[in-house]
């Protein structure tokens, strides 16, 4: 248990997942990536981190003078691993339903990212699948709860796909224009990263606070 709580620490070092990505290659990135979409599990995953520094590896020369990932086998490799996570995220959840609410807590699963997860999905539907592929838990949770919901499977396969793209191709292509220039600065871009996609939680969670004041008071 020690080795795997510090390997999911390790997750969070920028040096860490550089090396990972230029020792594994683009397929540890897409399966890392695929976990943290298809498997309930992998909410912990760091997705926005992971991409932007394939996208600066893409750029990046290795001592023998080649880029340490090709960036035209890189984008349509993990959008296939982020579309096929999802939809295996969907498809659990349209089979297994409501049971998860009832499932009981462990290390690697907290009811309360499920319940926030649904609630987010109720209340904006469609929307809901866009928006929470720029947000960490959410991205994980969104896709089994558009299959509770039974969303249709075609309209939830469209939409899905087209916001996979744009979060594919905005954070790796960012890492891959800003290349080596990133690299100097890529502990601040990562904290950067990490603190920009916490906010649509948190500004769900400010609103859900307001709004309990303004009830109690």
């Amino acid at each position: 248990m020690h080795s795997l709580i510090q390997f999911v620490r390790n997750l969070y070092d920028p040096n860490y997942i550089q090396s990972l990505i230029h020792s594994g290659g683009i397929p540890v990135i897409a399966l890392i990536l695929f976990a943290e979409t298809g498997l309930l599990v992998g909410f912990f995953l760091p997705g926005d981190t992971m991409l932007f520094i394939a996208g600066v590896a893409a750029a990046s020369r290795s001592p023998d003078g080649e880029t340490y990932l090709n960036i035209w086998e890189l984008v349509p490799s993990l959008i296939a691993a982020a579309v096929i996570g999802d939809q295996l995220g969907y498809f659990f959840g349209y089979k297994t339903g409501h049971a998860i609410f009832t499932r009981e807590e462990g290390f690697f699963f907290r009811k309360k990212h499920a319940e926030s997860s649904h609630a987010f999905y109720v209340k904006y539907g469609v929307w809901a699948v866009i928006l929470a592929k720029f947000a960490p838990v959410l991205r994980t949770f969104v896709p089994f709860m558009a299959g509770v919901g039974e969303m249709n499977y075609r309209k939830y396969l469209l939409i899905d796909t087209v916001s996979v793209v744009a979060w594919i191709c905005l954070v790796v292509l960012s890492g891959y224009w800003l290349g080596e220039t990133a690299q100097k600065h890529l502990h601040y871009i990562v904290l950067g990263i990490a603190l920009v996609s916490m906010l649509p939680v948190g500004f769900g969670l400010l609103k859900e606070f307001l709004a309990s004041r303004k009830t109690s008071s």
